[in-house]
């Protein structure tokens, strides 16, 4: 198993994914998950704080699958605002593991059938505190 990426993740969107976490059933695996992710972040900082090359909530990322080097353009929502246009709720796999990586990280992605997919993080393309918008 590879090694995680360390973390940064904002006070804001770990207050914000607490009380989601709050308000849902705390056995769901994309629950447990978040959970465990927002305990093993090494940095928690404030939002105007943040580096532009990290994955927060409603970012915007390129990320390439290193055996097939395909291509994902994918935004991190919350649940409510998943789906089409490659929005992934941080409750999905994928958006979990996405949330507080850094530009040049590598995560495993769990795939169907069993395969692992290795995700490398290429640019975060939007950033709603690089772009002052902190009320997303």
């Amino acid at each position: 198993m590879s090694s995680k990426p360390s973390l940064i993740l904002t006070r804001l969107d770990v207050q914000r994914l607490e009380r989601l976490i709050d308000s849902l059933d705390e056995t769901t695996p994309g629950v447990i998950a978040l959970q465990a992710e927002l305990d093993r972040a090494d940095k928690v900082v404030g939002h105007d704080e943040v580096p532009a090359g990290v994955v927060t909530m409603n970012s915007r990322v390129h990320c390439r699958e290193e055996a097939s080097g395909k291509d994902y353009h994918l935004t991190l929502v919350y649940p409510k605002d998943a789906g089409g246009d490659g929005k992934v709720s941080i409750l999905a796999p994928i958006g979990c593991a996405l949330l507080g990586l850094s530009v040049g990280d590598q995560i495993d992605w769990p795939a169907p059938a069993g395969k692992t997919l290795k995700l490398q993080l290429l640019a975060v393309e939007y950033q709603p505190e690089a772009a002052g918008d902190f009320d997303l």
